[in-house]
C-alpha cells in the first residue's frame, strides 16, 4: 500500500505505529512475568503485599486469579497493540480521519480508566508505568504531526 501522508504525517503515523508496538511488546512482558516471576513489571513485593509464593501459600485461589487477571490484561494489550498498529499503518498514513481517531481515542480511553488507581493504590513506579508513558508520548506526538495529513 503506497502512504497518501508525506513528511510529517507520515512520521506521526510511524509514531503512532512504534506505540502500538510498545503496547504489544509490553503485553507479552505482562505474559512473561507472570509465569517466570508473578509480580508485574516496575513492582515490588512489598508493593503487592509478598512474593508469589507468599501469595499462593496465603491463598491458591486469589494467586490464580490475579494470574488470570494479568494473563488476560496482557493478551488485551497484545490485541489493543496490534490495533493500534494496524490502524496507524494501514488506515493513518492513507490519510484515514476515522483511523487517526480511533487510535487516539481509544488509547486515551485506556488511558482515562487505567492509570489513576495507579496513583491512588501507590504503584506508579516509573519502572511500571515508563512504556505506558512512553507510549502516550508517541501516540500524542503522532496524532499531532498526523492531523494536518488526514482527511
Amino acid at each position: 500500500m503506497e502512504a497518501r501522508l508525506k513528511g510529517a504525517g507520515a512520521l506521526g503515523a510511524g509514531m503512532i505505529a512504534l506505540s502500538g508496538v510498545g503496547l504489544l511488546g509490553y503485553g507479552v512482558l505482562m505474559l512473561i512475568r507472570n509465569f517466570t516471576g508473578f509480580i508485574e513489571l516496575g513492582l515490588t513485593p512489598a508493593m503487592v503485599g509478598g512474593t508469589a509464593e507468599q501469595i499462593a501459600a496465603m491463598d491458591p485461589h486469589l494467586y490464580d486469579y490475579i494470574s488470570h487477571l494479568q494473563v488476560a490484561l496482557a493478551g488485551l494489550l497484545m490485541a489493543f497493540g496490534a490495533a493500534v498498529i494496524t490502524l496507524a499503518w494501514f488506515g493513518i498514513r492513507a490519510g484515514q480521519a476515522w483511523a487517526l481517531w480511533t487510535a487516539f481515542g481509544t488509547e486515551m480511553i485506556a488511558l482515562v480508566v487505567g492509570l489513576p488507581l495507579h496513583f491512588v493504590y501507590g504503584i506508579a513506579t516509573l519502572g511500571h508505568l515508563g512504556p505506558v508513558y512512553l507510549a502516550i508520548a508517541l501516540t500524542l506526538a503522532g496524532t499531532a504531526l498526523s492531523y494536518k495529513g488526514v482527511r
